[in-house]
C-alpha cells in the first residue's frame, strides 16, 4: 500500500518538536484517553460525545476506521501464568495455566495509512479469555504516564493541538498557554523530547498507566499498575530510519520475527504503597516499588486489520473479570466511555458500507 505524505500541520508540529509534541501526540492518541460521564455541570458539560466530536475535527475524517489507533495488525497467542499473582488477585487468568489471546498491535494517530516511522508512540491492546467466559481487555501504550490528571485537560490539550485553518498547523501560542495552564504536561513533554523510539513492536515496553485494584481471595486489595515488558532487548529506531524506513515496516518487521518464532513479554505487576497517586495517571511512581511477574504473553501469528478477529473488538479497559475492578483514576472512565462512542460510530459507518479498506491497515482500540 503507498501511503501519503503527512499533511503539513504534521510536518510542522514534528519542526516546532518539542514545543508541539504534547499536542500532536495526544491528537494521535486521542481516542485512548479521553473523558466520561459525570464531569462538568450545566450548559458546559464534556460527554463522550463531545469529546469524541473534538477528537475528529483534528483530521480529516477516515470512515470504518476507529478514531485514534487507526493503523495496526491483528495478533493471537497465549498468556502464561506464573501463579505469583494468585495471592493479590482472585482472577482466573492467574490461575489458569493458559489463556489464549487475541490482540493488536498499532500505532498512535487517526490516519489509517501513516508512515510508521513518523508515530512517536505504539501501542499493544489485549483481550484474554478464560475457560470460565469472563474476559480481561487492556490497552497499553509505550508512554509510561499520561499527559495530564484530567479529562479536562485533555479536552484543554485536543482543543489547543487542533490546526489552525488559516494555517494547516497547531499554534504555538495555544499550546504553550496550554502547558502553563496544566503545568504536570511538561514531564510528558520531557519524555516525548528525549525517550528514543523503539525500531519494533517486538522490542516495545508497554504500559498501562491507569491505576486498578487487585482483590483477592480474602478480600483483601491492592492498587496496581502494570505493564508488558519485552524479552527482546530494545533498539532504536535511528534518525536515517525515521526517513528512509518503508511506512509499513513495523508490520513487516512483525511478521518476520513471528515467522522465526514467538514474541513474548512478560506481565509485571506494580503495587503502589501509601501515598501513591493512584488516582493520577500523569505521575509515576518511585521505580522502588514492589513489583510481581504475573506471567509472560507470547504472541504467535499476525493478521491483517481488515480481516482480522480483532477488528471489531473494542478494547474497553474497563471490561475486567471478577477479581480486577478499576480505580477511581477520572481518565479510566474516560477511555471508557469514548471508546464505545467510537466504536458505536464506526458500526454504523461500517452498515452503510463504509468497510475498512482490505489493506488491513484499518480498526482501533
Amino acid at each position: 500500500m503507498q501511503s501519503p505524505s503527512p499533511p503539513p500541520s504534521r510536518a510542522n508540529a514534528r519542526r516546532w518538536w518539542p514545543l508541539l509534541a504534547i499536542g500532536a501526540i495526544a491528537a494521535a492518541l486521542a481516542a485512548a484517553f479521553a473523558w466520561t460521564a459525570g464531569w462538568l455541570g450545566g450548559a458546559s458539560r464534556l460527554t463522550a460525545s463531545a469529546m469524541t466530536n473534538a477528537i475528529e475535527a483534528g483530521g480529516p475524517p477516515h470512515p470504518g476506521f476507529r478514531r485514534a489507533h487507526a493503523k495496526g495488525v491483528c495478533v493471537t497467542g497465549v498468556f502464561r501464568s506464573s501463579g505469583q499473582a494468585a495471592a493479590l488477585s482472585s482472577a482466573r487468568v492467574f490461575r489458569q495455566a493458559e489463556t489464549p489471546v487475541l490482540g493488536r498491535m498499532s500505532i498512535g494517530g487517526g490516519d489509517p495509512h501513516g508512515a510508521d516511522a513518523q508515530a512517536r508512540v505504539r501501542s499493544m491492546a489485549l483481550l484474554l479469555r478464560t475457560d470460565d467466559g469472563q474476559q480481561w481487555r487492556t490497552a497499553m501504550n509505550s508512554f509510561p504516564f499520561f499527559v495530564v490528571a484530567t479529562p479536562e485537560g485533555f479536552h484543554a490539550q485536543t482543543l489547543a493541538a487542533r490546526p489552525d485553518p488559516a494555517t494547516g498547523k497547531p499554534d504555538p501560542a495555544r499550546m504553550a498557554a496550554f502547558v502553563e495552564r496544566y503545568p504536570e504536561a511538561r514531564r510528558f513533554q520531557a519524555w516525548a523530547k528525549s525517550a528514543l523510539w523503539s525500531n519494533s513492536w517486538g522490542n516495545t515496553q508497554y504500559n498501562g498507566v491507569n491505576a486498578f485494584r487487585f482483590i483477592a481471595e480474602d478480600g483483601s486489595e491492592h492498587a496496581v499498575r502494570w505493564s508488558m515488558r519485552p524479552h527482546l532487548p530494545f533498539a532504536p529506531l535511528s534518525p536515517e530510519q525515521r526517513k528512509q524506513a518503508d511506512a509499513d515496516f513495523l508490520a513487516e518487521d512483525l511478521a518476520q520475527r513471528l515467522a522465526q518464532g514467538p514474541l513474548q513479554w512478560d506481565l509485571v505487576l506494580t503495587l503502589a504503597e501509601p501515598g501513591d497517586p493512584v488516582n493520577d495517571p500523569s505521575q509515576p511512581w518511585p521505580e522502588n516499588r514492589r513489583q510481581v511477574v504475573a506471567g509472560t504473553l507470547s504472541l504467535t501469528a499476525a493478521q491483517p486489520q481488515a480481516t482480522g478477529a480483532c477488528r471489531d473488538i473494542n478494547y474497553d479497559p474497563l471490561i475486567l473479570p471478577t477479581g480486577i475492578r478499576g480505580s477511581d483514576d477520572p481518565i479510566l472512565a474516560a477511555r471508557s466511555a469514548v471508546y464505545s462512542q467510537s466504536f458505536n460510530r464506526r458500526e454504523r459507518e461500517i452498515g452503510r458500507g463504509q468497510a475498512p479498506e482490505a489493506s488491513g491497515k484499518g480498526g482501533a482500540r
